[in-house]
């Protein structure tokens, strides 16, 4: 059985391909982040020799510890159907590089040409913290956000994936500038300093950044899954409340620690609310496995026991775990991917509903049972004998211990398009499980696993 390219089957691209685009974009993305860690290194080495170098090694581990923390939890937030591992690397190495080197350049090209010579060192300097510095910033990893719209929009299925990618953006973003901000304060004011300013930037207030971005993120992702003109204006709109939130922190120091405070706790409120936004995301998606998948049980491939499994995290969980204890790492792996194309394949048809899903939606569909198919016949492959299952009182209550035959499937589905092609539903209609078997004709288990 020849094995199926996993990774491109979730990411929806040909097998054996990879994106000419995102290399070339996570290439020059980390040439810009050696770029700067190069001026900075060079900084640090002109204002202090050994010493200056010295604060930059300090400088730049201190930056990794918020990335630490930042990361995890902002992927926390998306483990019912995880975003690509090299599009989340792209979105942090651009807000790592591209971002910060275009930000450093037009903010002081824009303090020394504009607002300094026009309001004088120090009024000039705080206007353009407040207003230049949130413009030029989230403009810079904004589009960013735009070009995975662009590319990749069949990626971004609810608000929660524009928070993450927004979130990865301004992760990076953030790891980079605080290295400048640490390392000046290494220079000022010693190791006190540095140490003053991590705690600020790293411990106390390491969300600002990415809950700035988040709007961005949140616009984006309002176009993606929309349709109707309001979703034009919703990226200006993110665009303006980033600006706002930044530009809110940004100039409250002026106001010392009360305003400082105030902004704290509006930062506060805007990140509760984004939570409360990934919950009811991950609440619409549980929904939409209950909803579109049983349609395919006929296929043999899910069960009303799966469907259960598939719609709580914790039975997920425990499913993993259970391959895993069953048939090793690679059970808990072939358990994984099942899991993912069957969420895959729910948002799918979501899309569908929504009326924003690409043309020939179906090619991505029979990839995904495919791909359930084979994760299902790698798992039997390693075990003796079946297994009763922790969601399913016996191996036959689960499409994923049955070795049912799938080449009907195929079979139905390449004959109904070449009756006609696959009709695409429009919004607000169930989408047919076309070339399915009726559920009062279960398929029959062969005598042995087929072919693929």
């Amino acid at each position: 059985m020849p094995a199926l390219d996993t990774k491109a089957i979730l990411e929806g691209r040909k097998p054996g391909r990879h994106s000419v685009g995102l290399i070339i974009g996570i290439t020059i993305s980390v040439l810009c982040v050696i770029v700067m860690l190069a001026y900075l290194l060079l900084g640090g080495l002109a204002g202090g020799g050994a010493t200056g170098a010295l604060g930059f090694v300090i400088s730049l581990v201190a930056a990794i510890i918020p990335v630490t923390i930042l990361i995890p939890l902002i992927l926390l937030l998306d483990r019912l159907e995880p975003e690509p591992g090299s599009m989340l690397l792209f979105a942090f190495l651009w807000g790592a590089g591209v971002a910060v080197l275009v930000s450093l350049i037009l903010n002081t090209m824009g303090m020394e040409l504009y607002t300094v010579p026009l309001f004088g060192a120090d009024l000039g300097s705080y206007l353009s913290a407040a207003v230049g510095a949130p413009l030029v910033e989230e403009s810079a990893k904004g589009v960013v956000l735009l070009l995975l719209l662009w590319r990749r929009r069949h990626e971004i299925d609810s608000y929660t994936d524009g928070v993450v990618y927004a979130g990865m953006v301004a992760t990076g973003f953030a790891f980079t500038e605080n290295i400048s901000y640490f390392l000046s304060s290494f220079f000022e004011q010693g190791v006190g300093g540095l140490v003053f300013t991590f705690v600020l930037r790293g411990l106390i207030a390491p969300f600002g950044h990415p809950l700035y971005t988040a709007m961005i993120g949140l616009g984006v992702a309002h176009v993606a899954i929309n349709r109707g003109a309001a979703r034009f204006f919703a990226p200006v709109a993110g665009w303006f409340a980033a600006m706002l939130l930044h530009g809110l922190w940004n100039g409250s120091t002026i106001f010392g620690y009360l305003g400082l405070g105030v902004a704290y706790v509006v930062l506060f409120c805007v990140l509760v609310s984004l939570i409360g936004i990934a919950v009811q995301d991950r609440r619409r998606q549980v929904s939409a496995i209950s909803r579109y998948l049983p349609p395919y049980i006929p296929t043999g491939l899910v069960t009303p026991a799966d469907i259960q499994m598939l719609s709580s995290m914790g039975g997920r969980r425990r499913a993993r775990s259970w391959a895993q204890r069953t048939a090793g790492q690679r059970g808990r792996k072939a358990m994984e991917d099942y899991q993912l194309a069957a969420t895959e394949l729910a948002l799918l048809h979501q899309r569908l509903d929504r009326g924003v899903a690409r043309p020939e939606w179906w090619h991505r569909r029979d990839s995904f049972l495919a791909l359930m198919h084979v994760a299902r016949e790698a798992f039997m492959g390693r075990v003796q004998q079946p297994v009763a299952p922790v969601w399913a009182s016996a191996p036959t209550d689960s499409g994923f211990l049955k070795r049912s035959d799938f080449a009907h499937v195929i079979e139905r589905a390449q004959a109904q398009r070449a009756a006609g092609g696959a009709p695409h539903p429009g919004p607000g209609q169930q989408p047919p499980a076309t070339g399915w078997p009726p559920p009062q004709q279960p398929p029959q288990p062969p005598n042995r696993p087929p072919g693929w």
